[in-house]
């Protein structure tokens, strides 16, 4: 997609009530700077209150948040483990995760933007203790997924990845929570919270649908309330697994430097 047609799809959303942007992937830092001059477009001429970026890690720069970090409010950066081998075996980088990850915390430190842990709870990390780990980097956020099976993407062999070596139950997820219940800024986020709750947007500007049917139309071609009609939004679950945070930087002198505990304004959607 072009940055035109980038900014008239933004706009599009913005004019609709949109308040907050998560920039994810795939790996939004493969495009670096076409991700720096859509999070300034956001907060300049859109006046978003808050955007926010979700990347693996690998390819974030000093120089980037140097240069766009005025224009960001989070970098999420993903990590399943502190454990290099688990995160080898599960996909996550060549043994340098994380250090990288050390590293872009405290780059967004000095940059004054805020960050977030993310972590996906699977088979091979879920008897994992990572509180020394998560103290150590003290983010403001660190969200806890229970690893999901999405019909037509990762469930079946016939999928690009099959992601069935990786469940877990509900009791081992709840395990895993009730070993980090002492981290203040944990949020899990179970299936059930999970599956239904968010509204993506593909490359096409279309909203997906996590029930496994077919995307919208594109908000380009029908607008943004057409589009949504389409598609299935549990607003009830969004608020339940802690949607509505202080997600704006400016919220950090009031958060301090450890997990944020405030509510935002109820969305127009």
């Amino acid at each position: 997609m072009d940055e035109g047609s980038a900014r008239r799809g933004l706009a599009l959303l913005a004019g609709a009530g949109m308040k907050k942007i998560n920039f994810a992937g795939g790996e939004p830092f493969l495009h670096p700077t076409f991700l720096g001059r859509l999070s300034r477009y956001c907060k300049e001429d859109l006046r978003l209150e808050s955007v926010s970026v979700v990347t693996n890690g690998s390819l974030v720069r000093e120089g980037w948040l140097r240069t766009y970090g005025r224009y960001v409010d989070i970098v999420a950066v993903s990590c399943d483990s502190f454990d290099e081998a688990t995160n080898v075996a599960i996909g996550r980088g060549s043994g340098d995760n994380v250090r990288q990850l050390r590293q872009i915390a405290a780059w967004c430190g000095a940059a004054g933007v805020r960050f977030k842990l993310n972590t996906v709870v699977c088979r091979l990390s879920h008897g994992e203790d990572m509180n020394a780990g998560v103290a150590a980097l003290r983010p403001f956020r660190w969200k806890c997924f229970q690893v999901l099976m999405v019909a037509g993407e990762n469930d079946s062999e016939r999928t690009l990845r099959d992601g069935r070596r990786f469940r877990i139950t509900d009791e081992e997820y709840a395990a895993f929570c009730a070993r980090h219940a002492g981290q203040g800024c944990l949020v899990p986020e179970s299936n059930r919270v999970m599956a239904k709750s968010y509204l993506i947007l593909d490359e096409y500007m279309r909203f997906l649908d996590r029930e496994g049917k077919m995307p919208s139309p594109s908000i380009l071609d029908v607008g943004v309330e057409a589009a949504l009609a389409k598609v299935f939004w549990d607003r009830e679950s969004f608020v339940e697994r802690g949607g509505l945070y202080d997600w704006k930087k400016e919220d950090r002198a009031e958060g301090g430097g450890g997990c944020g505990t405030g509510g935002a304004e109820g969305l127009d959607w």
